[in-house]
C-alpha cells in the first residue's frame, strides 16, 4: 500500500468536510444525486469518445496503481550489474548465460539475451532504447486519460450547474426555494472541482512518477549492460551506475560497490 496516496485521500476528505462542518453546513448538504450523476457519470463517458472503450474501462485498474507501491530495485540493480561485471571480466560473457532464466526482469534478462549472443554495443542500445520508449509511450496513454478525466470534471460541473439554474430559474414565482436550489445548482461545481484537484490530478501525476522511476531503473541496467559489453572495469561501471542513484541510496551502498 502506498502509505502517501493513502493520506492524501483521507486527508483531502477530511479537509473538506472540516471546512463543510466549520462553515456551519452538514454533509447531507453537499450530497446530491443528480449532480454525482452529471459530474462523474458525464465525465467518465467522455472517455469513451476520446479514447477506445479497453482503455476507458481499464482505467480503474491503472487506478489502483496509484494505492500501491513498487520497488524499482535501483540500489540492487547496481550490485547486481557489479557482480556480473566482475564474472563477465573472469570468466568471460558467455559465462553470463547461466541462469539467464531464472531472472526475473524481463528487461535484464532480454539485454543480457542481446550481449551473450554476440551484439554489438549499438545494436543492444537500439534494441533496448526502443523497448523503453515504447513501455513509456504505454504509460504516458494512460497518464494522459486521467488527465483528460481531471480537465472534463469540471466542465461537466458547470454543465450541472447551468442545469440547475434553468431549473431554479423557472420557478422563479417560488422565491422561498431560490436559496436551496441555487445551492443545489453549485454543488456540480464543487464535485467537478473536488474530482478534477483532489483525485484525477494528483492521480495522473502519480501515474507519471511511477514510469520516471521506471525509465529510471531500465537507464540504469542499459548503461551497465553496455559497460559490461565494452569491457569497463567494475569499478568505472559502480560510478557510472551510482549517478543515477540519489545522495542517500547512493552512500548506502557505494562502499560495497566501489570496493577495490
Amino acid at each position: 500500500m502506498d502509505i502517501a496516496t493513502l493520506v492524501g485521500f483521507v486527508g483531502g476528505l477530511a479537509m473538506i468536510f472540516v471546512g463543510v462542518f466549520t462553515s456551519g453546513g452538514s454533509i447531507l448538504g453537499i450530497l446530491d444525486a443528480p449532480s454525482f450523476f452529471v459530474t462523474v457519470g458525464g465525465s467518465f463517458f467522455s472517455l469513451f469518445i476520446c479514447a477506445p472503450m479497453n482503455q476507458a474501462l481499464g482505467l480503474f485498474k491503472i487506478l489502483g496503481r496509484c494505492f500501491k507501491t513498487y520497488d524499482y530495485g535501483e540500489k540492487a540493480t547496481v550490485q547486481n550489474m557489479v557482480q556480473l561485471s566482475e564474472k563477465a571480466r573472469r570468466e568471460g560473457i558467455l559465462a553470463l548465460e547461466e541462469g539467464l532464466d531464472d531472472l526475473d526482469d524481463p528487461f535484464l534478462k532480454e539485454g543480457l539475451r542481446l550481449m551473450v549472443d554476440g551484439n554489438d554495443g549499438s545494436a543492444i542500445r537500439s534494441i533496448l532504447e526502443n523497448e523503453m520508449a515504447q513501455t513509456e509511450a504505454r504509460h504516458m496513454e494512460w497518464a494522459n486519460l486521467v488527465t483528460q478525466w481531471a480537465g472534463f470534471a469540471p466542465g461537466f460541473g458547470m454543465m450541472g450547474t447551468v442545469i440547475g439554474l434553468i431549473g431554479m430559474l423557472r420557478n422563479l414565482e417560488d422565491k422561498s426555494s431560490l436559496g436551496p436550489n441555487m445551492a443545489v445548482a453549485l454543488i456540480t461545481t464543487l464535485y467537478g472541482s473536488f474530482l478534477a484537484n483532489w483525485l484525477f490530478g494528483p492521480m495522473a501525476q502519480k501515474l507519471i512518477w511511477q514510469n520516471s522511476r521506471e525509465m529510471n531503473s531500465k537507464e540504469m541496467i542499459l548503461e551497465g549492460i553496455l559497460s559490461i559489453q565494452t569491457g569497463d572495469n567494475p569499478r568505472i561501471l559502480a560510478q557510472k551506475l551510482l549517478t543515477f542513484l540519489d545522495p542517500k541510496s547512493r552512500k548506502a551502498i557505494e562502499g560495497d560497490v566501489l570496493k577495490d
